[in-house]
C-alpha cells in the first residue's frame, strides 16, 4: 500500500462541534464502504481545514474500532466539503479509488485485518505503519476500471434484489393480514347449512362449565354474561337483570350462524406464579417467562427454576393445547403449548384452557390479528396492560366447530404457501 500512495496521515485530533464551517468525519460515518452523511459534526479550524481537507477519491480507513470493525473502509465522493478525524487515515493513492475501495472492502482485506490487528481493552487498532504493508493486486488502470464497474454493477443488482425482498416480505404480510381478516368475518371458507350452530356449542360450553362449578374445580363468574342479537338486529349483553346494547364494542359483522362471546367464556383462564425470594416451601421446578415465548413458538434453552407448592403446580401448569397470552411487554403476544410434557409458568403469563373442545389455534390466530390492529395494546378491544378482567372482557368471534377447523386448515394452507415463496426467493 505505501508504494501506490503520497502518505498515510491521520486525521484532526481536535474536539468538534455541533456547528462549524466544514464537516469532520468520523468512523461512524464509513458505512459498507460509503460515508453516511446523517450525523455530522463540524469545524471551522483554519489550519485543520488546509491540512486534513478531502478530494474526490479520498479513501478513509478506520485505524481504530472494534475487533469486528477495525479496518472498515469508504471512498469520499465530495458530497459535502469535509475534513476527518483522527481514528482515520486518508487513502490517497496512484489506483483507480473505486477499485481500491472495492479491494479495501473485500473479504481478503478483511482478512488481513484481523491477522494485523493489535487487541487492547474492548478495541483493536492498525496503525498507518501495518496499512502501509498491506499487499494490493494491482492489475492494469483499465483492468481496475472495468472491475469497479462489474462491482458497482452487481452491488446494485444486490441492493435492488434486497429490496424487492423486502418489499415482497411486507406484502407476503399483508396478504396474511388480510387471510386472517376474512377468515374471523366468516368469508374465507363457504359457510355449510350443515354445520351446528355456534350457540349449541356455547351451551355445551356453558354445560361443562357447571358441571366444574359442582365439582368444585372452578367457582361461578358473579360477572358471567350472555350476548344476544335482539328483533332490531342490535347486539344486547345481559349480565344478571341488566342488559345493555353493545353495538359500539362490534368492529366487525359475523354470520347468522356465529356468536360473539367474551374470552371468559370460552377458556379456563389462570396467570402463573410470582416471583419472591422469601418463598422458600415447595420443590423447586422449571418454568417460563415471557421472556421464553414468542408468535407461535417458544425458546428453552435456558429455564429458570422456583418453588412450586402442590397447589401452585395445578394452578401455573400448562399442559398441550393450552394457549398462553403475555400479559405485559408484548402485549398478547400468544403460543400454544405444544409439547408432550408440562410446564410451570410464572405471573405475566394467561394460561387460557378451553372447557371444551374448541380449536384453540383458530382463537391464536385471532389474537395474531387483533395484535396487529391494535385492538390489543391498542385503543380498541384491549388495553394497555392485558390484565386478568381486561382478558376476560375481549370479544371473539365463535364459529361453529367444524367452521374453526375448516378456517385454521385454509389458513395454513394458505400461509404455507406464501412461506415457500419467501424461502424460494431467499
Amino acid at each position: 500500500m505505501s508504494s501506490l500512495t503520497q502518505d498515510l496521515p491521520y486525521g484532526t485530533s481536535k474536539k468538534s462541534s455541533s456547528r462549524g464551517e466544514i464537516a469532520v468525519l468520523r468512523m461512524g460515518n464509513l458505512q459498507q464502504g460509503e460515508i453516511d452523511y446523517s450525523d455530522l459534526v463540524y469545524s471551522s479550524d483554519k489550519e485543520d481545514i488546509d491540512k486534513y481537507l478531502l478530494t474526490y477519491g479520498d479513501l478513509l480507513f478506520n485505524r481504530t474500532n472494534s475487533s469486528e470493525w477495525v479496518g472498515k473502509t469508504a471512498i469520499y465522493r465530495g458530497e459535502v466539503s469535509a475534513i476527518y478525524a483522527g481514528y482515520l487515515i486518508r487513502i490517497r493513492s496512484f489506483l483507480d479509488a473505486e477499485y481500491l475501495n472495492s479491494v479495501m472492502n473485500s473479504k481478503y482485506a478483511k482478512e488481513i485485518c484481523l491477522l494485523v490487528k493489535t487487541d487492547a481493552v474492548n478495541q483493536s487498532n492498525i496503525n498507518a505503519t501495518k496499512l502501509g504493508r498491506f499487499l494490493i493486486p494491482v492489475p492494469p488502470l483499465s483492468e481496475q476500471v472495468r472491475i469497479s464497474n462489474m462491482v458497482s454493477e452487481a452491488l446494485y443488482w444486490n441492493n435492488f434484489i434486497e429490496i424487492k425482498k423486502l418489499e415482497l416480505e411486507q406484502y407476503i404480510q399483508q396478504i396474511k393480514s388480510k387471510i386472517l381478516d376474512l377468515a374471523i368475518r366468516g368469508k374465507l371458507v363457504p359457510q355449510n347449512p350443515n354445520d351446528e350452530p355456534a350457540s349449541v356449542l356455547l351451551e355445551r360450553i356453558r354445560a361443562e362449565k357447571e358441571e366444574l362449578i359442582k365439582q368444585g374445580k372452578i367457582k361461578r363468574d358473579k360477572k358471567e354474561t350472555i350476548i344476544f342479537r335482539g328483533d332490531d338486529n342490535s347486539y344486547y349483553e345481559q349480565c344478571g337483570k341488566k342488559i345493555e346494547c353493545i353495538d359500539s364494542e362490534i368492529v366487525f359483522d359475523i354470520p347468522h350462524k356465529w356468536s360473539w362471546v367474551r374470552l371468559g367464556e370460552l377458556f379456563q383462564h389462570n396467570t402463573g406464579k410470582a416471583l419472591n425470594s422469601s418463598n422458600t416451601s415447595g420443590t423447586k421446578m422449571q418454568y417460563i417467562t415471557t421472556s421464553n415465548m414468542y408468535w407461535d413458538r417458544f425458546e428453552l434453552t435456558h429455564l429458570k427454576e422456583m418453588v412450586f407448592t402442590d397447589s401452585e403446580v395445578v394452578k401455573c401448569t400448562v399442559k398441550k393445547g393450552d394457549l398462553l397470552v403475555c400479559e405485559g411487554g408484548d402485549i398478547g403476544r400468544s403460543a400454544i403449548w405444544c409439547f408432550d410434557y408440562p410446564m410451570r409458568i410464572q405471573n405475566h403469563i394467561h394460561r387460557l384452557r378451553p372447557y371444551t373442545t374448541i380449536s384453540v389455534k383458530f382463537y391464536y390466530y385471532i389474537f395474531f390479528l387483533y395484535k396487529q390492529t391494535g385492538l390489543i395494546g391498542g385503543k380498541g378491544i384491549g388495553i394497555q396492560g392485558l390484565s386478568s378482567n381486561a382478558l376476560h372482557k375481549l370479544l371473539f368471534p365463535l364459529p361453529p366447530l367444524s367452521e374453526q377447523y375448516r378456517i385454521v386448515e385454509a389458513i395454513e394452507t394458505v400461509f404455507a404457501q406464501l412461506d415457500s415463496i419467501l424461502t424460494s426467493v431467499s
